[in-house]
């Protein structure tokens, strides 16, 4: 099914959200505007990547998108519910479940099972079905035969693991994932990002990715890159990553195999924009060196 053809699972309009600071006496005397008229259009199933700077907004929205906050302008459905109606806010959690930071906040239990079933224990799953989503959610992220061990001798990807873990045994249809590798080292953020992906790929599930790690952005099916408050770029990672020194005046990088094929094209060397991946820069290497050979000949 195409794209287009799906239905949306997030729909922002507008969004503007303003932080507010109170004096002794309660009243405001300061504030800050964290989103400028953000709007956004996720389908179901799509894996949608958000990029931006410490204070560009991404993580302000990324609470919105769980009703963590709610607009101060502007509107936000998500599963055709109205994210600023306090009846709500249940429905909207169970719909788009929500992975922070540190893993160790978001883990409570001293048994990686008990801690994976505690959410739908909480929804009033029954004891046999929540079982069941416990080994269901543990063997989609490569984590049931830690089901017995302490979560405390786990590594920093697989707590992260089990805490996604956690959010899929409640069945969001969405998943929210607010900067979750960046608090691991490289073989841990690969490991959590290889588990989004297959999540996404095999199980259908919905995934919003914020994150600032641009290599974690490359097989999402958009992108969007917010600078100040508001949607600066939105494209395919292919598209985004053309604009090289537009990314860099926002103070963001690229992944280096682009930024290296975009010096090589500094210096003569006939490359497309947006190369993504070493094999994709190898593969026009080989295509300009055998195209030098046959002219030679």
């Amino acid at each position: 099914m195409k794209s287009s053809d799906r239905r949306s699972i997030i729909e922002g309009h507008d969004l503007t959200y303003e932080y507010l600071h109170y004096d002794d006496d309660g009243n405001v005397d300061a504030s800050y505007k964290a989103l400028k008229g953000v709007s956004l259009d996720v389908k179901e199933g799509q894996f949608i990547a958000i990029l931006g700077h410490n204070g560009s907004g991404k993580s302000t929205l990324a609470r919105q998108l769980n009703a963590l906050l709610v607009p101060s302008g502007g509107t936000l459905f998500v599963d055709g519910l109205d994210t600023r109606e306090e009846k709500n806010v249940g429905a909207i959690r169970q719909a788009a479940g929500m992975v922070f930071q540190n893993p160790d906040n978001q883990i409570i239990a001293s048994v990686v099972e008990e801690d994976v079933g505690f959410g739908p224990e909480n929804m009033g799953v029954p004891t046999k079905e929540i079982w069941e989503r416990v080994r269901k959610a543990l063997k989609a992220v490569g984590m049931w035969e830690y089901r017995e061990s302490s979560p405390n001798r786990l590594s920093g990807g697989q707590k992260q693991r089990v805490a996604i873990a956690g959010v899929i045994a409640m069945k969001p249809k969405c998943i929210v994932l607010d900067e979750p590798t960046a608090m691991l080292d490289p073989g841990g953020r690969a490991e959590v990002i290889r588990t989004v992906r297959e999540l996404n790929r095999t199980e259908g599930i919905t995934v919003i990715l914020i994150t600032h790690y641009m290599e974690e952005v490359i097989h999402a099916d958009r992108v969007l890159v917010m600078d100040e408050g508001t949607v600066v770029m939105s494209g395919t990672p292919r598209e985004v990553f053309s604009n090289v020194r537009a990314l860099k005046e926002i103070r963001l990088d690229v992944p280096f195999v682009t930024e290296l094929a975009d010096r090589l094209k500094e210096r003569g060397v006939p490359l497309p924009d947006g190369i993504l991946t070493v094999e994709e820069l190898t593969e026009e290497l080989e295509k300009i060196r055998h195209g030098d050979q046959n002219r030679a000949s």
